[in-house]
């Protein structure tokens, strides 16, 4: 299913990342020792707090399908990461700048950029590891203990430039600079620590959760030599800045570990292919082209997620049918791939063709009842065909796995507004409006639900414990 729900962009958070690399080959792990200016349950709320303030400020990208894979692959590396301290949170934003972000709390973020510039699965894998570790060595909070000590009473002014350089490095940077004064060179080679660990860290990761370490120094190389002489570095150069001596410590460090294969991955290769048809700033008809040329001049890795790029561009260029029969050969092949599932389903809500996209769906629910692709198309072929309830009945039993999904959020109220259910649409509302960080909206919303609960005395006091809950966190924030 083609969803494209984005928020607008604005000032965002993340972890600070200036650095360069530092000489020693085996440094210690630093992340665990204790930083006393914050605490690890205060890291949480703030991460939190910053985390619907992304929801409700940058063009989060809330498809089913990237989501999935983004979280698989995030997880995959967490499984074999040490001093895991928070429920980890992957996230990709509608950006073609090349970026990645960590920030407080276990939050990570993705530019779709970073989908059109690797070109292996271990290359991608390298970025979500670099960031993963500056999580759990904790170099943010490591980072405000040192300027506490420099200089308290500037601790504000830099956390607010620390988050701002993620979404603007240089205004970002300009502002750290600002507040640093005698403290700034200190601060520099501190930083330098910083990303030396997060690479070591991160190799080392790679290389236990199977993919290829190599992948780190070959995308470091890649970038270095394509922005050597640019004039406008991407953003993450300019938070992640690439000396020669970084890439070939790196390189050093990858050697150590036995070569991994080389294999290409389907799921990343079809995940490539659809943010670069469906997230790309480039006109449909040139990206049909592309598409079209490496097919023929057979410049892809593999050719199944090639020939998907190739429908999802025809698809968006208006050639349905030709669409659809490629789509049904690869589906045929591998009748279980959600990627092919999706586009399929995308047909025939086009051709009002429900029964079979119902049908298609049902089967693979009873396969996967927790499938956020299935569950999501399922409630979306119902809500296009006004069967508003049986979309509702869906959604809420699915939702308690998708508590922090927008996208889900966004069709309750749709099915329940259609079904003629006003205090559930209000309340999935307040649930939505919690999710970017607008409390006073959300309480608002369940106290126009309360009296339309009359009689109900157990919904009445879930929405007045829901609205204690609210206001809990609207001080909690405050008070940060």
């Amino acid at each position: 299913m083609r969803r494209k729900i984005a928020l607008a962009s604005a000032v965002a958070v993340a972890i600070f990342c200036l650095g360069q690399t530092a000489r020693a080959n085996d440094l210690p792990d630093i992340g665990t020792a204790a930083v006393g200016t914050l605490t690890l349950q205060k890291e949480a709320i703030i991460g939190d707090f910053y985390m619907r303030q992304m929801r409700g400020t940058q063009p989060l990208v809330n498809d089913p399908l990237l989501a999935d894979y983004i979280q698989q692959l995030g997880y995959r590396l967490l499984a074999n990461a040490s001093s895991i301290n928070f429920p980890y949170t992957f996230f990709l934003v509608n950006n073609p700048e090349i970026n990645a972000f960590a920030f407080f709390g276990g939050h990570i973020g993705i530019n779709t950029g970073l989908f059109l510039y690797a070109d292996q699965e271990s290359e991608l894998a390298s970025v979500f590891a670099h960031e993963i570790a500056h999580v759990t060595q904790r170099h943010l909070a490591r980072m405000m203990e040192a300027q506490a000590k420099a200089a308290p009473a500037t601790m504000a002014a830099l956390a607010g430039s620390i988050l701002l350089a993620i979404v603007n490095p240089q205004a970002g940077m300009a502002g750290i600079s600002g507040t640093m004064a005698a403290s700034q060179q200190s601060s520099i080679n501190y930083t330098r620590a910083n990303e030396e660990e997060a690479d070591r860290i991160g190799i080392k990761n790679l290389a236990a959760s199977g993919f290829d370490p190599r992948g780190m120094p070959e995308f470091f190389g890649k970038m270095a030599a394509k922005y050597r002489f640019s004039s406008k570095p991407p953003q993450m150069l300019l938070t992640h800045p690439l000396p020669e001596s970084r890439i070939s410590d790196a390189r050093n460090r990858a050697e150590q570990y036995p070569k991994a294969s080389k294999k290409a991955s389907l799921q990343f290769e079809l995940a490539k292919a659809r943010v670069t048809v469906r997230f790309n700033p480039e006109k449909p008809q040139i990206i049909l082209n592309t598409m079209q040329r490496a097919l023929q001049k057979q410049t892809y890795n593999i050719r199944e997620a090639a020939e998907y790029g190739y429908a999802l561009a025809l698809t968006d260029t208006g050639n349905a049918d030709k669409a659809r029969e490629l789509l049904t050969r690869l589906n045929k092949n591998d009748p279980n791939n959600l990627y092919y599932i999706d586009t399929l389903t995308d047909l025939d809500v086009r051709a009002r063709n429900y029964k079979g996209a119902e049908e298609r769906l049902q089967q693979q629910l009873l396969l996967r009842s927790d499938s956020n692709v299935i569950n999501i198309n399922l409630a979306s072929v119902y809500i296009e065909q006004q069967k508003f309830t049986d979309a509702a009945s869906l959604l809420e039993k699915f939702q308690p796995l998708a508590k922090d999904n927008m996208l889900v959020y966004s069709m309750m109220i749709q099915a329940y507004q259609g079904a003629g259910k006003q205090a559930q649409m209000h309340q999935a509302k307040a649930e939505q409006f919690a999710l970017v960080g607008a409390f006073s909206r959300a309480i608002k919303e369940l106290h126009m639900a309360h009296p339309l609960l009359e009689g109900n005395v157990i919904e009445q006091s879930r929405v007045e414990e829901r609205i204690r809950q609210f206001r809990e966190l609207e001080t909690q924030l405050k008070n940060l």
